[in-house]
């Protein structure tokens, strides 16, 4: 009996819904964009019912890259006054700093 020399496949992590859906936008501020130019370190507001092992998974699955460290962040909701008159609030959110492995990169300006 001949025997076919066994193929290799790559596994490739496909996002599911509940994991593109964990991910609600990237921060794009000065201070986050500092971040990752140097630190290569991604910022993105995800949702308050996520834990650290769910957003390294959905990262992973969705940019297809490595991630070696999340820290997480509770922004507080705060209060304003629009116009000066009117009291309200900013609510708070959840934030993911997201450590990805050296050499890697995720594009977020895409066009």
């Amino acid at each position: 009996m001949a025997r076919k020399a066994a193929k290799k496949e790559v596994a490739v992590k496909r996002a599911t819904i509940e994991q593109l859906s964990l991910l609600i936008a990237p921060v794009i501020t000065e201070k986050s964009m500092l971040l990752m130019q140097e630190e290569n370190k991604l910022t993105f507001k995800v949702r308050k019912t996520a834990n650290k092992e769910a957003i390294k998974d959905a990262i992973e699955a969705v940019y297809n890259v490595e991630v070696t460290a999340v820290k997480t962040i509770n922004v507080l909701s705060k209060a304003k006054k629009r116009g000066g008159k009117y009291a309200g609030t900013v609510p708070g959110f959840k934030k993911a700093i997201v450590t990805i492995k050296e050499g890697q990169a995720i594009d977020l300006f895409k066009e």
